[in-house]
């Protein structure tokens, strides 16, 4: 990938206006033996209308998954998936309990409580997935040990030419703002009423 599109498309700004593809750098693993495994990576983006999660599990599906297997799918995108797709992937993931998928988002797609996006997130934790926010600061275990989530795309994905990745003006801040978002997001619907009823008991 190149760099301008890597920094445009995965900037974790609060207001993403114009960025309507999404992106989704991937790593899978597949367990061949208790001494070795074989790996695959690269990237897709949203084409002719197919968002890229359903496009990534055609991909998935060439593969041809041995059920007597362990894989593990690791994904960095530009937008967490959206209700449609995070139904996608829970019967993806009910149907393959041998594959283990973790997803770190730079950014919460339409991720407020009048939309059904954040009921499609928790069900998909509840199918299995591990769901986070991409980090400057935080940390992801890999192969070569536990490496920042975007340092690892850049010299992952991304033709960096041994340039070092740089933190653009308000990366961090934007990523604690929306790991606290997901975390209130992926709450069990009836622990968040039971935290509204307290506040309204409080006089908040």
């Amino acid at each position: 990938m190149k760099q301008k599109k890597f920094i445009y498309h995965y900037r974790n700004l609060r207001w993403a206006f114009g960025r309507h593809e999404t992106y989704l750098c991937y790593i899978v693993k597949r367990r061949d033996s208790p001494t070795s495994y074989s790996l695959d990576f690269g990237f897709l983006r949203n084409r002719s209308g197919c968002h890229v999660e359903v496009l990534f599990l055609r991909y998935m599906s060439a593969w041809q998954i041995d059920p007597h297997l362990s894989y593990s799918v690791t994904w960095f995108c530009s937008w967490s998936p959206c209700f449609s797709c995070a139904l996608h992937l829970a019967q993806f993931l009910s149907e393959h309990p041998n594959l283990r998928l973790r997803i770190f988002a730079a950014r919460l797609y339409f991720c407020e409580e009048t939309n059904s996006e954040p009921e499609g997130l928790r069900r998909l934790k509840a199918a299995g997935a591990h769901i986070a926010v991409m980090t400057f600061k935080g940390k992801c275990s890999t192969k070569q040990g536990k490496l920042k989530n975007y340092f690892y795309c850049w010299h992952t994905f991304v033709a960096s030419q041994d340039r070092e990745f740089k933190a653009w003006e308000g990366l961090n801040a934007n990523s604690i703002r929306l790991a606290r978002k997901l975390r209130r997001i992926l709450q069990p619907v009836d622990e968040i009423d039971d935290l509204r009823d307290a506040f309204k008991l409080l006089g908040f």
